[in-house]
């Protein structure tokens, strides 16, 4: 069978192709792609080629395809999967393997495994770790965004607390504790502000800084202190850039006694340092925004780590059981992961995109891999749709969802727009 694929070959290196993939083995399964979102740890691969650890180093004469976070159809199941999985059957996708401590993920590491492409297929390992997962839910969209939504859920899960009565960590942010994002008015701060509100562990509070008023401004529209209320969570977004002592007002947010649980969602060491001085006896500071630079570093008060029980972690992709609770949520309505995305595109325009990640504002770019489609704002579907019926539908569907995608203006997508 034929796919059409994103190819790196090397650094800067990406190349939209067509080929022919080679028949399934027995403990193999072949899938149609439908959605993919891109996400920046794939621009951080093509912008470091070889040099990343998830690369293979003959990448130039077997490259691979770019794209972890997608959701499809079964196609065909080998011998071994075919009790379990079905032609037809929609799937979702945990690409944080760590099969026998390698470092091969999807996106990254395989030749014929990736989600930017018509058609891939699934080696053995993904299903033996439980990896690949029949998914129940109406969009593709919602199951490709489980898997960032299970990395900002991991975030939360990985957080702890600790007992000096016996030394047990309390894992999982603090209930009824005060929560910071730093940086949180982005695609996934905002996924963890909206799962933040529904976390069994509910904290009392959550802040969330940034520094631009016009993200600020879309992040309040989005996912409003008024509905945190009624999820019983006090919700505040501060702009730190118009404060003159940004430390001294968030700490008094607290009564003076600081954060239980801080998230740095941008990779700078400003940020950093504010999280780690904000954090409340026996705080947890979770560094989730993935540098580009191998020798990142901050300060941190180890005089506080030692007096008053400090601590802080790295956390980077999820686990199985946290894409199982995203789409969970997800499909019950609890979280919108929609919160996340700004644009939509089709394959050929899935290789600019991630070169050009950075430069492109907005949040999540929706890829459907399907369709021959330039990369398009949703907040431009307005302007578009006065001279294309296509557009005005589907900027009357997010219209009537504040803005967002939906369900309904994926189906309307995939029923209308011509295959590529």
């Amino acid at each position: 069978m034929k796919t059409k694929a994103v190819r790196m070959y090397g650094k800067d290196d990406l190349r939209l192709e067509e080929f022919e993939l080679p028949e399934i083995k027995e403990d193999e399964i072949l899938v149609k792609v439908i959605s993919d979102s891109i996400c920046m740890s794939t621009y951080k691969l093509v912008k470091q080629g070889k040099k990343h650890k998830r690369a293979p180093q003959n990448m130039d004469t077997h490259p691979v395809i770019i794209g972890h976070e997608f959701s499809g159809d079964i196609v065909k199941a080998g011998e071994k999967w075919k009790r379990q999985f079905r032609p037809g059957e929609k799937f979702a996708l945990q690409p944080a393997l760590n099969y026998k401590g390698s470092l091969a993920s999807p996106g990254y590491s395989y030749e014929y495994f990736g989600g930017d492409c018509t058609y891939c297929i699934i080696p053995r390992e993904v299903m033996e770790l439980g990896c690949l997962l029949p998914y129940k839910g109406e969009a593709y969209f919602e199951a490709s965004l489980g898997e960032p939504v299970s990395c900002i859920i991991g975030g939360y899960h990985a957080n702890y607390h600790t007992n000096k009565k016996d030394y047990h960590h309390a894992m999982g942010t603090k209930a009824g504790g005060n929560i910071l994002i730093i940086g949180g008015c982005g695609p996934m701060g905002l996924g963890a502000v909206s799962y933040g509100l529904y976390t069994p562990d509910r904290p009392k509070r959550i802040v969330v800084t940034d520094i631009s008023k016009e993200r600020i401004d879309r992040a309040a529209e989005i996912i409003s202190e008024e509905k945190a209320k009624e999820a019983g969570v006090e919700l505040l977004y501060v702009n730190t850039a118009s404060l003159e002592d940004p430390l001294s007002y968030l700490r008094h947010l607290t009564e003076g006694r600081g954060y239980d649980d801080v998230f740095v969602y941008v990779p700078l060491k400003e940020a950093a340092e504010m999280g780690d001085k904000l954090l409340a006896f026996d705080g947890c500071m979770n560094f989730f925004a993935g540098p580009s630079d191998p020798d990142f570093r901050a300060e941190i008060n180890l005089y506080n780590c030692h007096y008053t029980s400090t601590h802080i972690l790295g956390t980077t992709g999820g686990n199985s059981e946290d894409l199982i609770e995203a789409i969970d949520l997800s499909a019950r309505g609890f979280i919108n992961p929609s919160v996340m995305v700004t644009h939509i595109g089709g394959l050929d325009s899935a290789a600019d995109t991630t070169l050009r990640l950075p430069e492109i504002p907005g949040g999540k770019k929706l890829i459907y891999t399907q369709l021959s489609m330039p990369l398009t704002a949703i907040e431009d579907f307005e302007r578009l749709g006065e001279s294309d019926p296509l557009f005005a539908g589907l900027h009357e569907s997010c219209k009537r969802h504040k803005g967002l995608w939906n369900r309904e203006a994926e189906k309307l997508l995939l029923e209308s727009y011509p295959i590529g």
